[in-house]
């Protein structure tokens, strides 16, 4: 199985996931894409098997990936201060990969009923559902 873990700004949420996910499943193959090469960094250091950044990598990422996990701005175009381009909003919504979006209140989105949750909660979720999803 492919992941592909997309994050900007930081990187933190992502470096979150990436490290959640190897510890409860080291032999999982994860691509972390960053917006820039913070994000990027971040992801890699947490354990990600591959890296990239920018643009090019999300749209590429998304047509090999089976499942996508990313903050929910990462279908919406220009969000993330910007940082998600129309282009990789389309990619990651016309893959036919499984998303995973955590449901963040960032950047003018807000997702009512969703506002009391940590993104420590946010990660433990997104590992229950990979579990019932493919594990």
């Amino acid at each position: 199985m492919n992941i592909l873990i997309i994050d900007a700004q930081g990187g933190g949420i992502g470096k979150q996931l990436v490290a959640a996910i190897k510890e409860k499943n080291p032999t999982a193959i994860i691509t972390a894409v960053g917006t820039n090469a913070t994000a990027t960094s971040a992801m890699l250091k947490a354990g990600a098997n591959n890296a990239a950044t920018g643009e090019n990598a999300v749209i590429v990422g998304c047509r090999k990936a089976d499942v996508i996990i990313g903050p929910i701005g990462i279908v919406i175009a220009d969000s993330m201060h910007g940082e998600i381009t129309p282009a990789m909003a389309l990619a990651v919504g016309q893959s036919m990969a499984k998303r995973i979006l955590l449901p963040m209140n960032h950047c003018d989105n807000i997702v009512v009923g969703v506002s009391g949750f940590t993104v420590s909660r946010l990660v433990e979720e997104t590992l229950e559902e990979l579990d019932r999803l493919f594990f």
